[in-house]
């Protein structure tokens, strides 16, 4: 490898715009002065293949190392309060009653109002503000039928953060069953 060559793939590798290069690669580099800085276009030239990255250096940092920034981990491993489950469960109930008190069981808009009131309810959590905790709301409507349901849920999360709310709803045609997790998001 050449001068040109090893400084091509120095200034590649660190500028990070290439992961890997190999010894059969050719670089050609070219300078294109001016007055504000210096202008480098390096070209990667493989066997059937061209690629040009460009970028622009300060007037007098033309080759120098520079070394990287280092940055503090900004992530929180506990959350700074505590998701609502009660104040969640008053707006599961209310929206359940609001939208299916006078409603009857018909398959159709059934199917339609379950995916909309789980986003009002997901959307009424949402003006709580709980910082950094991802909701998950499902709602499901069924015919009432005086059958017996059982419904279960497993999820792989933190006991000790994660948590969920869960209300039901019945009239003389429907049941319904909504479901918020409040998942937290490090």
């Amino acid at each position: 490898m050449t001068d040109a060559q090893s400084k091509a793939a120095r200034l590649l590798r660190k500028q990070g715009s290439v992961s890997s290069l190999s010894s059969s690669d050719v670089y050609k580099v070219h300078k294109v002065g001016g007055d504000v800085g210096t202008r480098r276009s390096k070209e990667i030239l493989k066997p059937g293949s061209m690629s040009t990255v460009s970028f622009m250096d300060d007037p007098g940092h033309d080759d120098h190392y520079r070394p990287a920034m280092k940055f503090e981990n900004s992530y929180q491993m506990t959350p700074g309060r505590k998701f609502p489950s009660g104040k969640v469960k008053n707006i599961i109930k209310d929206v359940l009653e609001g939208y299916l008190a006078e409603e009857k069981y018909e398959p159709e808009l059934c199917k339609q109002m379950s995916k909309t009131i789980s986003e009002v309810i997901k959307a009424r959590v949402k003006e709580l503000m709980i910082p950094r905790f991802k909701i998950i709301c499902i709602v499901d409507i069924g015919q009432s039928n005086n059958q017996a349901l059982l419904m279960g849920s497993r999820c792989l999360w933190d006991s000790a953060n994660d948590t969920y709310s869960s209300a039901e709803f019945r009239n003389n045609s429907l049941f319904a069953i909504a479901q918020v997790y409040g998942v937290y998001y490090e």
